[in-house]
């Protein structure tokens, strides 16, 4: 691990979610301003018509919100834990909290539907959905519920979140990572980079996670590095390095307290070679998925990385939005992609814990 031990993280972040939580905004005010934590070289990086393409977009997500709470429409993804605890998390990253602030209601509700769906053994999903890679979704539902208990302490959410990390610790394979199911079989880079990021905000906030579990972790996604710095999909697969994946695995290290290091400096220059080119129209496999994962990596590495990757990507997307608010993704659903762009638009905001530095 480097300097930035995992485990001494929490004391620091933790007084970020007091912070975030008292500066919510009253219901129909706006959010409110943080300081900026990453150099901005004097420019403004949520423009106006940024923050204009961001409250469209939090606004079709707050029309398209089923009445349980759920978020994702369509046949396969509909009423999707994953899809509805990133909805969650843009909602946060505007300054939101349960019950409080313009989308309050939207953020409780959500964490209600999370909830009712996380069973006894810990598993976050909807029953019709458990047999379709259950485990990305609970890993963005943990983080989710992780990142709310930071800022209310609740009783109801720090029960159901401890299960859900249980249950996390417990599946690791004996190679360190994480596959489709609750069991400890295969891994992959793709699941692995969810449980981790739910266990580092689960520890930001409070909850005990082993430290051997993030060390095993680590040395997992270390091996899944490919020598031209990004990542293949499975350790010693000789699968070819992508962009999204690589974002992934990137921010999978960053996840586990590794912040420098050949690896880190390896990763970020694979993912500099294929920095945002503006092409608007064109359909890209993984694309919401590897931008969300990118934009964090740029933001933790910060200096000449971030200050070319974010504006890059923030005109791309603002050339994606649709007339209706929305950002469509044909894999998945527009509430996933418009909950995607949201939070990438946002990450300035420095709200969340697990975002920031």
């Amino acid at each position: 691990m480097s300097k930035r031990v995992f485990r001494g993280i929490a004391c620091g972040v933790c007084s970020a979610f007091v912070i975030a939580a008292s500066l919510a905004p009253i219901a129909g005010q706006a959010a409110p301003t943080v300081p900026r934590t990453v150099e901005t070289s004097g420019l403004e990086l949520i423009t106006p018509i940024t923050q204009q393409a961001i409250n469209r977009g939090l606004e079709y997500l707050a029309l398209n919100q089923n009445e349980d709470g759920s978020l994702g429409s369509g046949s396969t993804y509909r009423r999707h834990v994953a899809v509805t605890a990133l909805g969650g998390i843009a909602f946060l990253s505007a300054g939101n909290t349960p019950n409080r602030g313009k989308y309050g209601k939207q953020v409780e509700r959500a964490v209600q539907y999370i909830l009712a769906c996380t069973d006894a053994t810990g598993l976050i999903s909807a029953p019709e959905h458990r047999q379709l890679s259950p485990m990305y979704g609970h890993g963005f539902a943990t983080l989710f519920l992780a990142e709310v208990y930071g800022m209310t302490q609740r009783a109801d959410i720090r029960e159901k979140l401890k299960l859900a990390v249980n249950l996390i610790v417990n599946t690791q394979n004996k190679e360190g990572g994480w596959r489709y199911f609750p069991v400890r079989r295969e891994a992959d880079i793709s699941i692995t980079v969810c449980q981790i990021m739910a266990l580092r905000a689960a520890r930001n906030a409070g909850i005990f996670v082993p430290k051997n579990t993030v060390d095993l972790c680590t040395k997992y996604v270390k091996s899944c590095q490919n020598a031209d710095g990004g990542f293949m999909y499975q350790k010693l697969t000789n699968t070819q390095s992508i962009w999204p994946r690589s974002s992934a695995g990137l921010v999978a290290l960053y996840s586990a307290g590794i912040y420098e290091g050949k690896e880190i400096e390896m990763g970020l220059k694979f993912l500099m070679d294929h920095m945002p080119r503006g092409e608007v129209f064109r359909h890209e496999a993984f694309y919401f998925y590897g931008h969300y994962y990118a934009v964090q990596a740029m933001w933790h590495a910060g200096g000449a990385y971030w200050r070319q990757w974010y504006p890059a990507i923030r005109d791309e997307l603002l050339g994606r939005q649709t007339h209706d608010g929305s950002w469509p993704d044909l894999t998945v659903n527009s509430e996933y992609g418009t909950a995607m762009a949201c939070i990438v638009l946002q990450m300035p905001n420095n709200y969340l814990p697990i975002f920031q530095r």
